[in-house]
């Protein structure tokens, strides 16, 4: 079939109901380009004074929840009458409602999920035609959400006689090093009224285009029914996928109706093996792999939840470069950019299915749908799945209360078994907190000795600290979830880590995955993967940091500061990510590296001089408030400590070439050497010793002189689609290059010719200001500008801050031949 994008030449703006048309009658709708996000672009809600903010104003950090519109007109030629026309959505947060030229087409309440739109009985052929997307948003997610058409739209065009929607499903059962079977199942539609006979020619080619294996049948295809079949071709010397070496084919299927073609498909596949046992654990073409694990949220930091594939693909290159190389989707069904990202790249993915099952832990939540979608959306995740290498194991929820309950639980049997059903090449595995299993008796606990709290589960495993190993470990809470982890392949622990060893004598035969951990722990966590087979790797929360949830991972000096367990106001990100969301790498990325044993040079990390002597308050999700950075203006000959993480024996210390300490560093103490010093601008160094002799070292430099602009794009040349982005990293440098992290200013941006501002915006996370302005304040030294192409042509980039000299950049948009 032939699909097109249909993301162009969209309006949206408030939804209009029956009766009120005249109350928005003055609202002009925005023309916009899909993935796009009507959330982000909207002002967060900043509470009048004396007012308290609703539990889900920190869930989504304060953005407004709200219903929009989305329309667009296409003409449709009087050639589809003999055609079939369907719509896909990729992902609409949430409660679609599609019309066709003013008729109901369909809706899909679950926010993650693909769907399609059968559009032929509601088409005007040889003349324009409207297309409405209703999306609402109400108190529906833990989360920022996003709303809106904020994933891929495509328009498919078959004949009556084609390859269904997601029909061909390529596995690869039987690999040995000379040779691998390819088992190919291909479903035949015929919505005509005759019988047809084709001949179906399926032919799979390496990644230079070379014919490895064909095969041609002939199949008989009666009308109104769908004929599935089935090939078995032999490819000789395979490449297998792997991490390492993410080796891809392609699947070509065609139809051919008296040597004339009917319909085709392409699908990428890879050749590899997967097999589970809590002897060896998990193995990926008979090699062990432990899953350095990274969970994360499915915004895009400055472009909100707005999935452009270029943005995803980056998110996974950022995340392989930091050391993961596994990715757990939190906590709903992961996009299909990021996913052919992790093909292509050779990153392994965890897919969530949903964070709810029949009780709702927000009001207006999936929950609500769960009894009657769930198959349909299961069904929808699997079928995104099917062909993709990347993809080990499904999870089939996350900390749902369900789990810890008998008759609740065999929910999980039914997920699985239908999971199983049309999927049977994978693992399954259910993300459990033992906690929220036996919820009810800690409720009642915690009402007698601190009153009524209904601040949730974070706030609670936060403040339990030392009693939430033994509830975990607990009789009560193993009796709860034995039956719901009797229904998957692989135990999904969330934050039990102390159960690692102790379930090895419990459940000989079950095979653990550390599925949310905290990344304090990661060190510990980590050696307890390594030793233990039955442990297959560890998955931090979180990998990339994410808008809501905001503030639960940052550090108080003030017991008095507002907000609570999450931030107040201003607070806008969780700030509990290895990787920020304009994609630095924070210290906490570099530390898990050496754990991790990915490197091998010491890492600097610096604590903000400015709360020197200060008690810091952390959360369990949070890292030490620091920087790699040796330039602090102000604070000269005034105390610092210094973090330094390294796998040797211990770190030697310099400051403008003098030593200023020794400490010891390695496993036994936890990776961290710490050094209080008065701080002296010039160079620090850090020199990592093992048995005497030096591992490895690193410099860092303070900045001096002028503050310069430093503009720089991750690719000048992209592709004038709607599918691709240059990402353009501002930073206040030296003239040597060094960061000036302590000199933020206001930076201006400018786009000219055929592009647009996408989002633009710092790290910061608990900035006042938004990311549609053409104006924003560095953080720590950075910002991010974020183009979009609207055509092919040249495109410049014009940066200007006070006190610094402007940069311009030019990004070429090269013409894309096959997008429409």
């Amino acid at each position: 079939m032939n699909r097109t994008s249909f993301n162009k030449n969209w309006t949206v703006g408030p939804k209009k109901g029956f009766f009120s048309e005249k109350a928005h009658a003055k609202i002009i709708p925005k023309t916009v380009t899909l993935p796009h996000d009507a959330m982000i672009e909207r002002h967060r809600k900043k509470p009048a004074v004396g007012e308290e903010s609703g539990k889900n104003d920190f869930n989504i950090g304060f953005y407004p929840e709200g219903e929009y519109e989305y329309r667009k007109t296409f003409f449709v030629p009087d050639v589809y009458k003999d055609k079939r026309v369907t719509f896909e959505f990729e992902g609409v947060y949430r409660n679609a409602m599609v019309y066709l030229n003013g008729a109901f087409a369909g809706q899909h309440p679950y926010g993650y999920t693909n769907f399609y739109i059968k559009a032929d009985r509601y088409l005007k052929y040889g003349e324009e035609n409207e297309i409405k997307v209703i999306a609402m948003n109400h108190k529906d997610s833990r989360w920022y959400s996003g709303a809106g058409i904020y994933r891929n739209t495509n328009l498919i065009i078959g004949d009556l006689v084609h390859i269904a929607l997601d029909g061909v499903k390529i596995s690869t059962p039987d690999i040995t090093n000379d040779r691998a079977v390819v088992t190919i199942g291909t479903v035949i539609e015929n919505e005509g009224h005759h019988t047809r006979s084709v001949n179906v020619h399926t032919t799979i080619m390496d990644k230079d285009g070379n014919i490895v294996a064909s095969d041609t049948i002939p199949v008989t295809s009666f009308a109104g029914e769908r004929a599935t079949f089935r090939q078995r071709l032999n490819v000789r010397s395979p490449q297998l996928w792997s991490v390492e070496q993410p080796h891809l084919y392609t699947c070509w299927t065609r139809i051919e109706e008296e040597n004339k073609l009917v319909d085709e498909e392409t699908n990428s596949f890879g050749i590899r093996s997967l097999t589970l046992d809590p002897d060896r654990g998990l193995s990926i073409n008979g090699e062990v792999v432990k899953l350095r694990g990274a969970c994360i949220h499915h915004d895009n930091g400055v472009i909100g939840a707005a999935t452009i594939d270029r943005a995803e693909e980056r998110r996974v290159e950022i995340l392989k470069q930091a050391g993961f190389n596994a990715l757990r989707s939190a906590h709903n069904p992961i996009s299909k950019a990021l996913l052919d990202a992790c093909d292509r790249l050779g990153m392994l993915v965890m897919d969530e299915s949903f964070d709810m099952w029949s009780s709702t832990k927000v009001e207006n939540d999936y929950a609500i749908h769960f009894p009657v979608w769930w198959e349909h959306d299961i069904q929808a995740m699997v079928d995104k799945n099917y062909n993709h290498p990347c993809v080990i194991m499904y999870s089939i929820g996350n900390e749902v209360p369900e789990a810890g309950k008998p008759i609740d639980s065999v929910w999980g049997h039914k997920l699985a078994e239908k999971i199983r059903s049309i999927d049977n090449t994978r693992f399954i595995t259910n993300s459990v907190n033992f906690i929220i299993s036996v919820i009810e008796e800690q409720l009642k606990l915690t009402s007698e000795n601190q009153a009524a709290n209904d601040a949730g589960i974070n706030t609670m495993m936060n403040n339990i600290g030392q009693a939430m190993a033994a509830i975990n470990t607990s009789e009560l809470a193993t009796r709860r979830t034995s039956e719901s982890f009797g229904y998957v392949d692989i135990a999904g622990y969330n934050y039990a880590e102390a159960r690692y060893l102790a379930d090895r004598a419990r459940f000989p035969n079950r095979v653990i995955v550390g599925s949310e951990t905290f990344p304090s722990m990661i060190d510990m966590n980590w050696k307890l993967v390594k030793e233990n087979s039955h442990v297959i790797g560890d998955f931090t929360w979180t990998g990339w940091d994410y808008l809501g949830e905001v503030g639960i991972g940052r550090i108080k000096y003030d017991l008095n500061e507002s907000g609570g367990f999450m931030g107040a106001y201003p607070w806008l990100t969780a700030w509990c990510g290895d990787i920020d969301i304009i994609g630095n790498r924070r210290p906490v990325s570099y530390y898990r590296e050496i754990v991790f044993g990915l490197r091998k040079d010491p890492y600097i990390a610096v604590q903000r001089p400015e709360y020197y002597g200060k008690q810091p308050i952390l959360t369990k999700w949070s890292w030490s408030d620091s920087v790699s950075s040796w330039s602090w203006n102000g604070f000269e000959g005034k105390p610092i400590r210094v973090e330094v993480y390294a796998d040797a024996d211990e770190v030697e210390l310099f400051v403008n070439g003098k030593a200023a300490g020794k400490a010891a560093a390695g496993e036994e103490h936890r990776y961290k050497a710490e050094f209080d010093l008065n701080y002296e601008p010039g160079e620090i160094m850090a020199v990592a010793y093992t048995d005497g002799q030096p591992t490895g070292r690193m410099t860092l430099y303070s900045a001096t002189g002028d503050v310069q602009l430093n503009v720089e794009a991750d690719r000048k040349e992209i592709v004038a689609s709607d599918r691709d982005l240059s990402f353009v990293t501002i930073s206040l440098m030296d003239v040597q290059g060094n960061l000036y992290n302590s000199a933020d200013r206001k930076v201006k941006v400018q786009v000219e010719g055929p592009g647009v501002l996408q989002g633009f915006g710092s790290a910061d996370p608990k900035s006042t200001e938004n990311f549609f302005d053409t104006e924003r304040t560095t953080f720590d030294g950075k910002v991010l500008a974020v183009v979009r192409p609207k055509d092919a042509g040249m495109i410049t980039v014009t940066v200007a801050a006070d006190g610094c000299d402007p940069r311009v950049i030019q990004i070429k948009a090269v013409a894309n031949e096959i997008e429409n």
